[in-house]
C-alpha cells in the first residue's frame, strides 16, 4: 500500500469516527433522553432500554451482530470493515453517552427532537458517504425483498413505523409517537440533503448573439465545458446558437457572473439534472 493510500485510509477513519460522534450525539444528547423513541436498530435498542432498562449500545451491537451473520447466510456478503468499525464505534458511543446525558441537551421537546433527528440524520449520511454504516433494518429488508418483490423503501419505512409506534407501548402516549414520526422525516430529509446536496447539478442554456465571448469566458476563467448547439427559432425561423453548461449548482454563480458581465440580455434557461455521468461527474456504474 502506497503512503498516498495510508493518508487517503487514515483520513476516511478520521471523518467515520466524527460522523459516527456526531450520530451517536444525536441520539444520546437528544433524543432518547426526551423519551423519544425513532426508527431502525437504534430506535428498537431504546425501545428495550425503556421497558427492561437494557444498555443501548450493548443492545444495538447484539442485534446489528445476529443481521449480519443472517445476511451472511441469506444473501451471501458481508460487510467491509468500514462498516463494523462504524457499528461497533456507534454502539460504544451510545452505552457511553446515555449514561452520561441523564437529560436532554435542550429541555424543550420539539427543538430536542429537531435537532438530535438532524444531527443523527447527518452524521449518517457522512458515514454513507465515507463508505460506512451502522447496520440496521435494512439487511432484513434486503432479506425480503430476495424471496419477495416488496420495495425497500417500502419495507423500511414499514419497519420505522413499527418500531416507532411501540413508544405507545412504553409511554401510553400519543405525542411521542408523532415526535417520533417527526424525527424519522427530519433524519431521512438531513440524510438526502448532506448526500446529494453536495452533488446538485444543474443544465444551463444560454441563448446570446456574443456566444463566442461568452464561450471563451465560460471555458477560460469558469473553468467549465460548453456545447455549442445550432438551433432554428420556431417563430422567426432565424438560426441562432445555443450554449449548453453542465456545472455543479453551488458553482453555477459563477457563470451566471459572466453571462452578466458579457451580455446581461441573454436569454437562460436552469435546471436540476441528476445522474451526470462523464469527466469531472460521476463514473457509469454497472
Amino acid at each position: 500500500m502506497t503512503l498516498t493510500k495510508i493518508v487517503n485510509q487514515i483520513k476516511s477513519y478520521i471523518f467515520l469516527t466524527f460522523a459516527v460522534c456526531v450520530s451517536s450525539l444525536g441520539w444520546a444528547g437528544f433524543l432518547i433522553p426526551s423519551d423519544i423513541i425513532g426508527g431502525g436498530v437504534t430506535g428498537l435498542s431504546s425501545t428495550f432500554y425503556f421497558l427492561w432498562g437494557w444498555d443501548i449500545g450493548i443492545t444495538s451491537l447484539t442485534i446489528n451482530i445476529v443481521l449480519i451473520l443472517l445476511a451472511l447466510k441469506k444473501l451471501g456478503f458481508s460487510y467491509g470493515v468500514k462498516t463494523v468499525y462504524c457499528i461497533v464505534l456507534f454502539s460504544t458511543m451510545l452505552s457511553v453517552l446515555t449514561k452520561y446525558f441523564t437529560e436532554p441537551i435542550i429541555s424543550d421537546i420539539f427543538m430536542a427532537t429537531l435537532t438530535g433527528a438532524a444531527l443523527g440524520g447527518s452524521g449518517t449520511a457522512l458515514l454513507f458517504i465515507n463508505g460506512g454504516s451502522t447496520g440496521g433494518t435494512e439487511i432484513i429488508a434486503m432479506i425480503i425483498n430476495k424471496y419477495k418483490n416488496f420495495s425497500l423503501g417500502r419495507l423500511l419505512l414499514t419497519f420505522d413505523i413499527v418500531i416507532i409506534s411501540t413508544s405507545y407501548i412504553v409511554f401510553q402516549d400519543i405525542e411521542k409517537i408523532m415526535y417520533g414520526l417527526i424525527s424519522m422525516a427530519i433524519f431521512s430529509y438531513c440524510i438526502d440533503l448532506v448526500i446529494s446536496g453536495n452533488k446538485q447539478t444543474v443544465q444551463i442554456f444560454i441563448i446570446t448573439d456574443k456566444y463566442e465571448e461568452m464561450m471563451d469566458k465560460i471555458m477560460t476563467v469558469g473553468n467549465k465545458g460548453v456545447t455549442m448547439i445550432d438551433s432554428m427559432g420556431g417563430y422567426t425561423r432565424e438560426h441562432r446558437k445555443i450554449l449548453m453548461v453542465i456545472s455543479k449548482k453551488r458553482t453555477s454563480s459563477i457563470l451566471f457572473k459572466i453571462i452578466k458581465d458579457i451580455d446581461s440580455e441573454a436569454f437562460v434557461t436552469m435546471g436540476n439534472v441528476s445522474n451526470v455521468f462523464g469527466k469531472g461527474f460521476d463514473r457509469i456504474k454497472g
